[in-house]
């Protein structure tokens, strides 16, 4: 920095300043030199100047990018996922969680549209987007996981494959070492992590069920297929508003007492007794020597007509497998009076269904049972378990700690398991838990016990 001319003419520069001016600007002078040499020693200060910065301008400025802490430079890359629509979705939140461990972008994975074990012939790949809301997952999930697509990639021959081991002496805390050394250097250089193995993402589990919980918030079916839950529910809602209308007419006249402001109850009924899960639940009462896991179609329906306080009448909607209404007829009878039952058929939306694969119709239902005033299931069912899953949330998003109590919001029952007047045992999910084991293999502890 030069000092003013009239400064430049002194003949002893630091000893004849004749002037405010020329005293002012050599103490400049001096104070950046020394500040020069002060801050050189330090080598690192360049570069830790900047990181704060950076730091308190991503926390000030809201153009910023606000996925913090994940990165979009590194990706994970996972196989197709198989297997029923509810073990697909368990597979799919551990991919994701698998990337946030390796603080990875997770590649957009594709799904099965068809039941893996029962349609091979027919496995073909539909790609997530197809059947969720891919935009949509991405801003619920924002700062926790996020989606990215194979065109983020900028260099597709950087890729590291990741055997995931397999069998009996694989265990989850190798499974978990594997993890972890995988993302430590030199590994965790590579721009893609490819996953590969046999079903990787149904067996081993590192995460909390809360962790779970905010990944599956995240899944929101695209228009089409929430249109056509809300087409199968607005028909169930007719029903209900033409036997709330007749019961009225009947017992109290149209208008004449304010119930008639009440809808009818809806009730829906995961009823799982097709010959191939009654073959399977047999197997698995004997392996792990339980006997509250198989009922009875004569079971269920006792069981429904148990539960304390149900209105009558009351729609009983029956999620059933397609199998099952082919192979028995009487599905609908034996009912206790009040009770309403309907199925696909006698709703009029089979074909609303038959335009799918297996996949889509699952997941339709799936949302009907879910929107349903009060939900029936088995607890040892995957679909069963992530719908209390879900109402166990949307009870405690209610301020409700306790979803066992009476008269609570969005109630569900395992069927499987007694409770109280020979009914189906209040169910509520242990959000608490450790790990997602009870939900992915079922149990028969539920939390909710008998008071």
């Amino acid at each position: 920095m030069d000092l003013p001319s009239s400064c430049k003419n002194s003949r002893v520069f630091g000893r004849y300043f004749n002037s405010l001016t020329c005293k002012c600007a050599a103490l400049l002078v001096l104070a950046l030199v020394f500040r020069a040499i002060l801050l050189s020693s330090f080598s690192g200060y360049g570069k830790m100047e900047g990181n704060i910065l950076e730091v308190i301008h991503s926390q000030t400025d809201p153009l910023l990018d606000i996925n913090f802490g994940i990165r979009k430079d590194k990706f994970l890359e996972v196989p197709q996922i198989v297997w029923g629509m509810n073990n697909q979705k368990i597979a799919f939140a551990r991919a994701c969680l698998t990337a946030r461990m390796l603080n990875r972008t997770l590649l957009m994975p594709s799904l099965s549209a068809s039941l893996f074990y029962k349609e091979i012939d027919r496995l073909q790949p539909i790609s997530f987007n197809k059947v969720f809301q891919l935009e949509k997952f991405n801003t619920l999930c924002r700062g926790f996981v996020q989606l990215g697509h194979y065109s983020d990639i900028s260099n597709r021959t950087a890729v590291l494959e990741l055997q995931k081991g397999m069998g009996r002496k694989w265990t989850t805390g190798g499974d978990l070492d594997q993890l972890k050394e995988h993302s430590r250097e030199p590994l965790d250089g590579y721009e893609v992590i490819r996953i590969v193995g046999k079903n990787p993402f149904l067996w081993h589990d590192h995460w909390p069920v809360n962790d779970y919980a905010k990944v599956f918030e995240c899944l929101v079916l695209v228009d089409e297929f929430a249109k056509e839950a809300d087409r199968v529910v607005s028909k169930i809602s007719d029903i209900r508003r033409e036997l709330k209308s007749k019961s009225d007419s009947i017992e109290n006249g149209v208008g004449s007492d304010s119930s008639s402001l009440q809808p009818v109850p809806y009730v829906a009924v995961h009823m799982r007794i097709e010959i191939d899960w009654m073959i399977h639940c047999k197997k698995l009462e004997q392996r792990s020597h339980i006997s509250k896991i198989c009922s009875s179609k004569e079971q269920i329906m006792e069981r429904v007509g148990n539960i304390a306080g149900l209105k009558s009448p009351t729609v009983v909607y029956l999620a059933v497998a397609d199998s099952l209404l082919d192979q028995d007829s009487t599905i609908l009878s034996g009912w206790k009076e009040g009770l309403i039952p309907l199925e696909k058929k006698k709703l009029g939306v089979e074909r609303i269904y038959k335009k799918y694969p297996y996949l889509i119709q699952a997941a339709i239902d799936y949302e009907v049972c879910l929107r349903a005033d009060l939900f029936v299931g088995n607890s040892f069912s995957t679909f069963s378990n992530l719908i209390v899953l879900e109402r166990t949330q949307k009870t405690i998003k209610m301020g409700v700690r306790n979803s066992c109590d009476k008269d609570v919001r969005w109630p569900s029952y395992a069927y499987n398991i007694v409770g109280e007047s020979n009914g189906p045992r209040k169910w509520m999910t242990n959000m608490s838990d450790s790990s997602l084991q009870a939900v992915s293999y079922g149990s028969n502890v539920i939390l909710c016990s008998l008071s």
